[in-house]
């Protein structure tokens, strides 16, 4: 009998040394980890949960700051806490009935990427001379944050995923444009880069916005509603937002880089307030007008006859937005293919716009040719262009991608030449001219070029409606 009862107690011992210690509470969100960025010279927050009315201490080792907070009766907690200028390591302790120690902890520049799959494609799917940038990817102070794919109907309070160092190993499964924009920022600034790799191939901008902003706008709501549903992505508004983006909140960023639109090419017209929607959003949330830079879709024959252009004119038309850039690639992609593989030459030059508008390189060219305003003169249109004070060069003998109407509408092609840092359009049939469109094609070769060997985009000069 004696024997029994002592088998019995062992039995509870074992059970009780199994169970989870109910003090241990404090607990982070997957977002904070082991090598992680934070944002250099900035308040950051830093919170997760904890038993009920559980003092959690949080102690930064740059300069031993100690701050306490005590969780809510919802188990939630948060702190902020002022960083240093870029450095590091250092570590971060989060004390409560248990101790979390965060190490290899970096301060520097934290950038978010997100989209589709032109900013999630890696060097392991196939860019340019990839074996050669995955050898040369050792970068101790780039770190990367891959959010993992998830779905949720309501918002959500963590998310997948992990900070990592840059090496070769993880580079060549990251963000390819990401990475080499980190990488050139990097070696500019010399101080750390963290990028959060937020994207998933095929999703159309409406999966990304809270879902409330497009059920209140009945344009938004009905075009979103055509998107059709496919087998390797959500398209139903807010999903993503949800599930991958909403958690990042309010992690400091520095800015937000936007590699998207291949999906919306069924409606251009409704990513004109869609996109600005999608920006004020996330600038809502965060609670402060980061930057918001963006590339601009490749030419692409498959969109049908006009339907890249007129989304990449809505993407141009989308630089009114305050704290906005875009780059422009009409000549590095590829009409065959949706993805084009010179990731280097777009990641250096979001780097660019970054580096120039951002941190103060003011000598970094980050723009081509941008329509600003057409004057008539008689039968000729003559354009003007930002970013063409040093003039306007063309690649090929005649420029070909213009087409000019008068007040009928009826666009016909038209003859153009290069006047230092305008460009003077004309046809025969046009005498009077009332409007001028560039490049007006989903498939196109870009022809038009300022000084510094960048593309101009896309663009037509009237707003009437398309038919």
């Amino acid at each position: 009998m004696r024997k029994l009862l002592l088998v019995k107690l062992l039995l509870v011992v074992l059970q009780l040394s199994t169970l989870p210690d109910v003090r241990a509470n404090v607990q982070l969100p997957a977002i904070f980890g082991n090598h992680m960025v934070l944002q250099q010279n900035a308040e950051v927050s830093i919170w997760g949960w904890a038993k009920a009315l559980e003092e959690v201490t949080v102690t930064s080792s740059w300069d031993q700051q100690v701050v306490k907070t005590t969780a809510s009766n919802q188990a939630k907690w948060e702190v902020k806490l002022m960083t240093p200028a870029a450095g590091g390591p250092y570590t971060i302790k989060i004390e409560g009935y248990n101790t979390i120690l965060l190490e290899d902890v970096l301060i520097g520049e934290v950038w978010l990427c997100s989209g589709q799959s032109n900013m999630e494609w890696s060097a392991r799917a196939g860019i340019d001379n990839a074996e050669q940038a995955v050898a040369e990817a050792n970068f101790p102070f780039i770190r990367f944050f891959r959010v993992g794919y998830r779905t949720a109907d309501v918002p959500q309070q963590d998310l997948d995923g992990q900070w990592v160092v840059c090496t070769p190993e993880t580079m060549k499964d990251f963000s390819a444009v990401a990475y080499f924009f980190g990488k050139d920022v990097h070696q500019n600034l010399n101080l750390p880069v963290g990028l959060i790799d937020n994207s998933w191939g095929g999703t159309p901008a409406e999966t990304w916005v809270n879902p409330d902003l497009i059920a209140k706008n009945q344009a938004m709501a009905a075009s979103a509603a055509t998107q059709k549903e496919v087998t390797w992505c959500p398209v139903e508004p807010g999903k993503t937002y949800n599930a991958m983006l909403k958690p990042l909140v309010p992690y400091h960023i520095a800015g937000v880089l936007w590699y998207q639109g291949e999906s919306n090419t069924n409606d251009p017209e409704n990513y004109a307030t869609l996109f600005p929607t999608l920006i004020q959003n996330w600038r809502s949330e965060w609670g402060y007008e980061f930057p918001f830079y963006y590339v601009q879709i490749a030419p692409f024959k498959h969109y049908g006859t006009q339907a890249g252009a007129r989304l990449r004119d809505v993407q141009r038309r989308v630089l009114q937005v305050p704290n906005t850039g875009m780059v422009v690639v009409s000549d590095i992609g590829n009409n065959e293919n949706i993805h084009p593989t010179n990731k280097h030459d777009i990641g250096k030059r979001l780097a660019n716009l970054a580096l120039n508008q951002t941190y103060g390189k003011k000598e970094l060219p980050y723009s081509g040719p941008l329509f600003r305003e057409m004057k008539t003169d008689g039968n000729k249109a003559v354009l003007y262009f930002d970013h063409a004070d040093k003039g306007l060069v063309s690649k090929n003998k005649k420029l070909t991608q213009f087409e000019i109407a008068g007040s009928d509408q009826k666009f016909v092609k038209a003859d153009a030449r290069i006047v230092g840092n305008t460009v003077v359009v004309q046809a025969k049939r046009v005498k009077n001219p009332a409007a001028v469109r560039f490049e007006w094609h989903s498939a196109v070769e870009a022809s038009l070029f300022n000084k510094e060997g960048l593309p101009a985009s896309s663009f037509r000069t009237d707003d009437w409606v398309i038919k």
